[in-house]
């Protein structure tokens, strides 16, 4: 097979599997700085059955990893997010968000503790160097901060037959890794490599982190894992499809610097009772006086499809907010989005209009994940 490659001028970075991609005759497009898959021959509706069928094999290479070391680690961590890590133990993983002063969010992520002296910080790929710079400014004196993201290899492996595809090449027993939880010291066909039970679909599954020599040799594995039980590979655009249905946001749409944790429907990463962090005193405030906007799910009520960008009005046609995810739900046979709304339009049931091409299609605002998972 050929790959399709759009851009190809552009000035984006090669994963390890970038080679691997074009052998499986994936189309290629620049995100956040990479060239990456966004689908392969079957398409972006099988890719999205097929993870919540069997098993999804990702690519993910492109994240970030910031390692914290030291004796005040664990005091700079916590001193940079918004969510308490003392709850954490050795081999627990958490997800927050770093903070501005004002409370706006510098990008969302997800911390490991490897041990008191040791945490893993997995950032946003087109945030690297934003993070970096700030996690430097602010504690670069308190602790080894160091960025490991060009020696590191990330793949995720989603999908309710993902422990049981996993298994056979794992060299750790699975079925006790609880929900954000990982083992930072095992195998994968032999290969050294770190397991989470992490993951950016709203399924069960896994994170494996590798050498980025070696991630290309488990990309291999893998797949023909996944081929034995029905999966196979899948690029951004069922990423994008899955994480939507699970109304998990994407920074740089959902998330921006001059949103809030609390504006974004994720005040329960802010914890109060703990150590004092950047943005506390912006967030407590506005904890006390509340906000005037919040991001919201919604289902399209009337024929049409709600894009990024797309205007969102009131039930009179007021001009009220923008949406800022949107798209088909494959496996729930409808169109949903989500989008920031005035505060009294963000109760479950409240009407809304998109603007579609210059069309008013109704929507209402729903509550919670769009989809959950069977246990």
């Amino acid at each position: 097979m050929t790959s399709t490659v759009e851009r190809e001028t552009a000035p984006a970075q090669r994963t390890p599997l970038y080679d691997s991609h074009c052998r499986l005759g994936a189309r290629l497009i620049e995100f956040g700085g990479w060239w990456m898959p966004v689908s392969y021959p079957a398409g972006i509706m099988d890719e999205h059955r097929t993870t919540r069928t069997a098993v999804g094999v990702f690519d993910v290479c492109h994240m970030g990893e910031i390692h914290f070391r030291g004796e005040r680690a664990g005091e700079a961590v916590q001193h940079l997010v918004t969510n308490d890590i003392s709850k954490l133990t050795d081999g627990a993983a958490l997800y927050t968000v770093v903070c501005w002063p004002s409370g706006g969010i510098v990008d969302d992520l997800m911390v490991y503790r490897v041990s008191a002296r040791h945490y893993l910080l997995v950032v946003n790929a087109a945030n690297l160097e934003k993070d970096r710079r700030w996690f430097m400014e602010n504690v670069g004196a308190w602790c080894e901060i160091a960025d490991a993201s060009a020696e590191t290899g990330l793949l995720a492996f989603q999908g309710p037959r993902a422990e049981e595809a996993l298994q056979p090449l794992a060299g750790v027993r699975l079925r006790d890794l609880g929900r954000m939880r990982f083992v930072p010291a095992c195998e994968v066909a032999g290969m050294s490599v770190w397991i989470a039970r992490t993951g950016y679909t709203a399924e069960d599954g896994f994170e494996i982190l590798c050498s980025a020599t070696d991630v290309a040799r488990v990309w291999e594995r893998l797949v023909e894992a996944a081929a034995g039980v029905g999966g196979k590979p899948v690029g951004l655009g069922a990423r994008d499809t899955l994480r939507l249905e699970g109304k998990l946001s994407l920074y740089g749409s959902d998330l921006r610097d001059d949103t809030t944790p609390f504006e974004a429907d994720l005040g329960w990463v802010v914890k109060f009772g703990g150590a004092d962090f950047i943005g506390r005193g912006a967030l407590a405030w506005q904890r006390a006086v509340g906000v005037r906007r919040r991001l919201v799910g919604f289902e399209m009520t009337g024929r049409g499809i709600a894009r990024h960008g797309y205007p969102i009005y009131d039930a009179s046609g007021n001009g009220v907010g923008e949406v800022t995810s949107g798209g088909p739900a494959p496996t729930l046979g409808k169109n949903i989005g989500m989008g920031y709304v005035p505060v009294e339009l963000s109760r479950p049931g409240s009407a809304l209009q998109i603007g579609c091409r210059g069309k008013l299609v109704t929507a209402r605002v729903v509550e919670g994940p769009f989809y959950r998972r069977k246990t």
